[in-house]
């Protein structure tokens, strides 16, 4: 056992952790690290909260990597201003690394801004000083925004056979939302969405494919607040009618 990575100070509140992980075409591990309920730690070049993070399978640093030999950055980091990162996946044939990222708001109005990403070596995502539809000059902005929110939490691209007509489709299973997501895309551009399992399962925490084919979705609902709050989560397999 080695640790390859050895974390970051976080902070007293206790959210916004990012914590996924995914090896990229080019054999780097990419890991999302969220910024802990303190906004301005994801434009802090020096701080490593509220980034997208890039190493080798070893932990040693990459000497591409964007910020490397400079003296007002840290060199792990890939991307930033990412509010908190809970997905991500690899485009299969592109190879891009596409993210989901919560917004700044349940509940309260204008609740929602939740995001899904390309991620891109140096690209700032702006949180917070824009987010929803906002934008600004040399920040880039989401390829999907969900106002209400969602709260998109796993996802992954579907390569299987078992689903032909889902080849390549992007899917993110939601919490807030309790539907999983599924999104076609064209290169870079979304171009279709279905919801489904909407309303059925309660929230849906992560989405990944089966050796078998098959899709599976571990649902998240022991976590929940408030009325409606489920004990005990269930792990759904999904596969065609016959």
């Amino acid at each position: 056992m080695k640790v390859v990575f050895p974390g970051f100070p976080g902070s007293d509140k206790p959210k916004h952790f990012g914590c996924r992980m995914a090896f990229g075409p080019d054999g780097k591990l990419y890991l999302t690290l969220g910024e802990r309920g303190e906004g301005k730690r994801a434009q802090d070049l020096m701080d490593l909260n509220g980034k997208t993070l890039r190493l080798n399978e070893d932990g040693t640093l990459p000497s591409d990597n964007p910020f490397a030999g400079r003296k007002d950055a840290r060199p792990e980091i890939f991307s930033y201003g990412n509010r908190n990162s809970q997905g991500m996946a690899v485009q299969p044939g592109t190879g891009y690394i596409v993210q989901t990222e919560h917004g700044p708001s349940w509940n309260d109005a204008p609740g929602g801004g939740d995001e899904v990403n390309i991620i891109v070596a140096g690209g700032n995502y702006g949180w917070p000083l824009v987010h929803h539809r906002d934008n600004r000059e040399g920040m880039i902005a989401p390829l999907l925004e969900y106002t209400p929110a969602v709260a998109p939490a796993g996802a992954m691209f579907y390569t299987g056979d078992t689903f032909p007509q889902w080849k390549n489709d992007f899917f993110l299973a939601t919490l807030v939302g309790r539907k999983l997501v599924r999104v076609k895309f064209r290169d870079q551009e979304p171009v279709e969405q279905e919801f489904l399992l909407e309303d059925r399962f309660g929230r849906l925490r992560d989405v990944a494919q089966g050796i078998d084919g098959a899709i599976y979705v571990i649902t998240s609902d022991t976590d929940a607040y408030g009325p409606g709050r489920k004990e005990g989560d269930r792990l759904l397999r999904l596969v065609p009618s016959r």
